[in-house]
């Protein structure tokens, strides 16, 4: 097997059938017990569609447990798209997503068989469905004999299949409108995977704890393929739960092997750790050494993404564990395509160089321009294969943040025009974010719609607000954006969560120890105060609609 063939999961889980892949409340299961239930449930998906039939959407409802990782095999075996769906979601967006991939079929494990029917009556109980009994979630003891390697994948596609056919359908998260679903061929899967492979160094002997959503392509390109490519194991909680993952981190119950070796998070996941931390150890000065020692002597690297991290949770992370996170940036589009060199300075607030196969671009668009005729000055372009020549570069170079690479996403279903708006005319994708670079390292600055406000003629990029404002010992969360202003064009607006919610903060006091810290002209001029921020799974805000609801009315207040 030549490292540039395309091959899918479940092909490669046959160097590793004994090797347990998953880790959850049923138990451990080997590659060889999910791959033999994805190929029996592979040929039910066949029996249902049609056994003529490929690249059908198949939707499917699982837990975080094996049935997940069998419903998305059995999907590839079959010749279909895997259209991986949370349970979370209402019945309505369920639908939603239904309708707009015209799925074939809806997989639903037996625990949520109620929310598959609130579905199926959301588009009209046409659709065809499967229910996995209790049964496929349950720990098997099968082996394999050699003899018998080349008859369990009978009956399913052969790898040339995978060459040219399509793989995975993510929904994205629709801050500008309604969710796209993103197409991902099995080659742009192979690239994502394969190039975190190499800059995250995974080997078969990892362990990983993981607690993202499986919906998301954090929880399943970077947390779940990776290890699966390799032969590594994977624990598999239910949700995320701090407590949970404190336990797993510091397992005594378990063999040195067994112990994990990775963890993949949210910046909220992080701060929700550090929190639970504070309460169980904080006291015990003799309990957080053990803690910093377990974790420092266990774990080889803790990764951030799908936000921007904190610089303070940084640091704290790294008094408390002794390890200094590892922060990456990408998108459903692109897989991950910037992220800290593990061998690398881990430099708070920074996102690193290009992953493997990437190219990248800073540029700055002509304002006149629009869409994929859009006229552009090249500003600054690097790969990673390029790279080295440009690590000594002191130059800071800031713009839009353009990316090429096998790793891009193929299209927006069904939207051609969604599709050729987000690429420009030479076949660069456009990610929507401002990035810089700085000293060898890039920096993603924000969202060009959300996250970098235009006030009196300047860029404020609003991650560095809130960068800021999270130092602060009274702040425990914040968000920042950009309001409407006749004289201004935006005014800088800020809402912040408060350590302790039955204190007040003092106007006055706060915005002269912003001063003290940022430029004046970045310092919010509009303020609320929350108890808690409308995060979605992936510790996002919703900048746009959540700016209408905290500042429609626009009081002036002295205090908080």
């Amino acid at each position: 097997m030549h490292e540039s063939d395309i091959v899918p999961a479940h092909h490669i889980a046959l160097q590793h059938l004994d090797r347990v892949a998953i880790k959850d409340t049923y138990g451990s299961h080997t590659y060889l017990d999910v791959l033999q239930k994805a190929v029996r449930l592979s040929n039910l998906i066949n029996d249902t569609v049609g056994p003529g039939k490929s690249q059908e959407r198949i939707g499917f409802l699982c837990p975080n447990d094996s049935t997940y990782i069998i419903s998305q095999w059995a999907c590839w075996a079959a010749g279909h798209i895997a259209v991986p769906l949370s349970p979370v979601h209402p019945p309505s967006l369920l639908g939603y997503y239904i309708k707009d991939c015209n799925a074939a079929l809806l997989i639903a494990s037996q625990s949520h068989s109620k929310l598959l029917s609130a579905v199926k009556k959301t588009v009209g109980n046409e659709i065809q469905s499967l229910i996995l009994e209790e049964s496929w979630q349950q720990e098997t003891k099968t082996k394999c004999m050699s003899s018998q390697l080349d008859s369990i994948l009978s009956g399913t596609k052969s790898i040339d299949f995978y060459r040219d056919s399509d793989a995975m359908m993510l929904y994205t998260s629709g801050t500008t409108g309604k969710p796209k679903g993103v197409l991902l061929s099995h080659k742009n899967i192979n690239a994502q995977v394969r190039m975190l492979i190499k800059v995250w160094q995974w080997t078969k002997k990892d362990v990983i704890v993981h607690a993202l959503p499986l919906h998301h392509t954090h929880g399943v390109i970077n947390a779940l393929l990776c290890p699966l490519y390799v032969g590594a194991s994977c624990i598999m909680l239910p949700k995320f739960d701090s407590k949970t993952i404190w336990d797993n981190f510091l397992n005594t119950n378990v063999s040195q092997e067994e112990k994990p070796t990775l963890f993949m998070g949210v910046p909220t996941m992080y701060s929700k750790l550090l929190a639970h931390y504070d309460t169980a150890f904080g006291d015990n000065p003799r309990t957080r050494e053990y803690v910093k020692a377990s974790i420092s002597n266990n774990i080889r690297v803790m990764i951030s993404g799908s936000a921007a991290l904190p610089e303070p949770v940084f640091h704290k992370w790294k008094a408390a564990t002794g390890l200094e996170i590892v922060e990456r940036y990408g998108m459903t589009e692109i897989g991950s395509v910037l992220s800290i060199p593990l061998d690398g300075e881990r430099r708070a607030g920074y996102v690193g160089v290009p992953s493997p196969g990437v190219s990248i671009r800073l540029v700055e668009f002509q304002p006149s321009s629009l869409g994929a005729k859009a006229n552009y000055q090249v500003l600054f372009e690097t790969s990673h294969e390029r790279f080295s020549s440009h690590m000594k570069n002191d130059k800071v170079i800031s713009g839009d943040l353009l990316i090429k690479g096998p790793n891009v996403f193929k299209c927006y279903w069904n939207k051609p025009e969604a599709t050729a708006k987000d690429f420009t005319a030479d076949g660069w994708f456009r990610t929507g974010d401002a990035a810089q670079f700085d000293n060898g390292y890039f920096k993603i600055l924000g969202r060009l719609s959300a996250d970098i406000i235009k006030s009196g003629g300047f860029k404020i990029s609003a991650l560095e607000i809130e960068t800021h404002l999270l130092g602060h010992p009274k702040i425990a969360d914040c968000t920042v954006f950009g309001i409407p202003d006749v004289t201004w064009g935006q005014k800088v607006a800020a809402v912040i969560v408060l350590v302790n919610p039955e204190k007040s903060i003092d106007l006055v006091a706060l915005k002269k120890w912003c001063k003290e810290r940022m430029a004046p002209y970045i310092v919010p001029s509009e303020w609320r105060i929350y108890s808690e921020l409308p995060r979605n799974a992936l510790g996002k805000v919703n900048k746009v609609e959540f700016a209408k609801v905290a500042f429609s009315d626009k009081p002036v207040a002295s205090k908080l």
